[in-house]
């Protein structure tokens, strides 16, 4: 089973249109997985057989007319990690709350792998972690920030509070797959940074090519699906998911009191009502009876 993670900043017009033939395509080769469209671009995850996942990403080429092909990041994974296809329109493929913000037309400066641990390692450089503090949690560069945020649309007040005191430092900006840093990168250009730079291909890509010696991450990498987070050598990790408010969990965590599977976990026993805790128990119910067939529920992987 292979694993395709790819975007584009591009103009795409009738982004309702694109989806529904995307959404054909996908299932007609058994390609499983998610794919964002909107008017900025695509993003996407997919799963399913090389072959298969490369028809798509052809189809996509010619339907778009690239002018350059889509180079996706390939991993392995012993089994499907999503269980249906889904093509959305959206605002945003990554919602930055800023669909002005044109990563296509402007920018920051990829940096390689092979070029990131010198940058990284510049005392003068600020290294930003665009990501969420659960991600971050897990995982991330040495003398990296952490924005604090839940989630990407709380980054521009971020970047708002860092231009009034170190718009004049270099940034060295990162993220998982590349994208959210790509336009956090536009962002800062347009609040007046001038030496912006981001991890070419994210934390995934420099996992891929650095050598043991010389990888600088530190922890496991945060990946949205069924994995929940991968090792330096892009294997499966050691954290499972809350099903209530879907934070990664370490092995202590899962000690914690708090824990009770698939209803509450020690970030979340205190936001969970009586409603909700009543619709998690049904579903730990049903996980439950479908373990019991040697089915799996959406969504959930079986006990090992």
């Amino acid at each position: 089973m292979k694993v395709a993670s790819f975007y584009r900043f591009l103009e795409l017009g009738l982004a309702a249109a694109f989806r529904d033939d995307l959404q054909a395509i996908c299932d007609e080769r058994d390609v499983l997985g998610t794919i964002l469209v909107a008017a900025e671009g695509f993003n996407g995850t997919i799963c399913g057989t090389e072959a298969s996942i490369l028809q798509v990403l052809d189809w996509m080429e010619r339907r778009l007319a690239l002018a350059a092909p889509i180079e996706p990041r390939w991993t392995d994974a012993s089994e499907a990690p999503f269980r249906r296809m889904r093509v959305r329109v959206k605002q945003e493929i990554v919602t930055l709350g800023r669909p002005d913000i044109l990563p296509h037309r402007k920018t920051g400066t990829h940096v390689p792998p092979a070029e990131w641990n010198e940058l990284i390692e510049n005392p003068d450089v600020l290294v930003i972690d665009t990501r969420n503090h659960y991600e971050v949690e897990v995982g991330s560069f040495p003398r990296a920030l952490d924005p604090g945020t839940d989630s990407f649309r709380q980054f521009p007040e971020f970047a708002k509070q860092l231009a009034g005191t170190s718009r004049d430092r270099p940034l060295a900006m990162f993220c998982t797959g590349g994208i959210r840093c790509e336009k956090a990168t536009a962002l800062m250009l347009e609040l007046g940074f001038e030496k912006v730079y981001h991890l070419e291909g994210g934390i995934l890509n420099y996992l891929t090519e650095m050598p043991e010696k010389e990888n600088r991450w530190q922890g496991e990498c945060f990946v949205f699906d069924t994995r929940v987070a991968v090792d330096k050598d892009l294997a499966e990790g050691g954290y499972v998911q809350c099903h209530a408010c879907r934070r990664p969990l370490s092995a202590e965590d899962l000690e914690s009191p708090h824990y009770r599977q698939g209803l509450s976990c020690p970030h979340c026993v205190d936001e969970i009502d009586a409603e909700r805790a009543a619709r998690l128990e049904e579903r730990r119910k049903q996980v439950a009876l479908a373990e019991q067939r040697g089915d799996r529920h959406i969504g959930q992987k079986l006990s090992t």
